[in-house]
């Protein structure tokens, strides 16, 4: 709770730990209050930054990412403090990010230029992944930060990533063992020209591959080849595009509605 606002869900058996931090929280009536005594976003980000450090030399936290998410009550309006991305999840923050679907038209069909998630990435390693997606930090605008992750996972110049469609935001919420997720995406559509091909520069993709639409429909469908996430963009994409209709697929109605239900 911060100034009498919920903004995130702590597991039961974090609290406790919570309680050492009595420069920072307040226990009371079943809750966490972030209790410091200027109420400014200054003053918040400056208490949970020590909050951070102190759970990284604990080993709770693995490390610092060096991010700062942005903590909001809604989208749109302002942050009441920033977050090191690393602690997001344990204080069950909601976090927003980037997808950008990166697809090359041939004829009247589709393919779609997929990634492979990093051997050393800490979630979901060599997973299947969005040609670009990432979260969203704090002090950046959502298309600068869609061609700022563009350039950096795909290689993918300025001006054609300017050039990604809004298609509509999904979210979602999972719990882990780090704590819960509840997350919303951004999704984009890219439509890139056929002798465009994508490269990684940050090393967080060891390879890109250009897949026929109907093999990543079986994919997603019969295994978990792709990261969690990254097959709710996926069946929302074949959905949009008509891949995925009444006629085909037993489980339309499900899907549809499922895509969009209050997480």
């Amino acid at each position: 709770m911060v100034d009498g606002r919920q903004v995130g869900r702590i597991r039961e058996d974090f609290v406790p730990r919570l309680g050492e931090f009595r420069d920072a929280f307040a226990l009371e009536g079943g809750a966490v209050h972030l209790a410091v005594r200027e109420r400014t976003p200054a003053a918040r980000t400056a208490a949970m930054r020590g909050v951070v450090a102190r759970l990284v030399a604990g080993g709770v936290l693995a490390k610092h990412r060096r991010e700062d998410y942005p903590v909001l009550t809604e989208w749109g309006t302002q942050p009441l403090f920033v977050l090191d991305r690393s602690a997001v999840p344990l204080f069950g923050l909601r976090a927003f990010g980037v997808h950008v679907n990166g697809f090359v038209r041939e004829g009247a069909g589709l393919r779609m230029w997929i990634g492979r998630r990093a051997l050393d990435k800490a979630v979901e390693p060599g997973k299947l992944d969005n040609m670009v997606a990432g979260g969203q930090p704090a002090g950046l605008g959502l298309l600068d930060n869609l061609v700022k992750e563009a350039g950096e996972e795909a290689g993918v110049p300025p001006e054609l990533a300017r050039r990604a469609r809004p298609v509509g935001a999904l979210s979602y919420c999972m719990a882990d063992e780090r704590g819960l997720k509840p997350d919303t995406m951004f999704l984009y559509d890219l439509e890139v020209p056929a002798d465009f091909v994508p490269r990684n520069t940050d090393g967080e993709i060891s390879e890109f591959a250009l897949m026929e639409v109907d093999e990543i429909a079986e994919r997603v469908r019969g295994s978990y080849d792709f990261k969690f996430n990254v097959a709710l963009v996926l069946i929302d994409f074949l959905i949009r595009h008509g891949y995925l209709t009444p006629e085909n697929e037993p489980d339309y109605p499900t899907l549809a509605a499922g895509l969009h239900a209050p997480p």
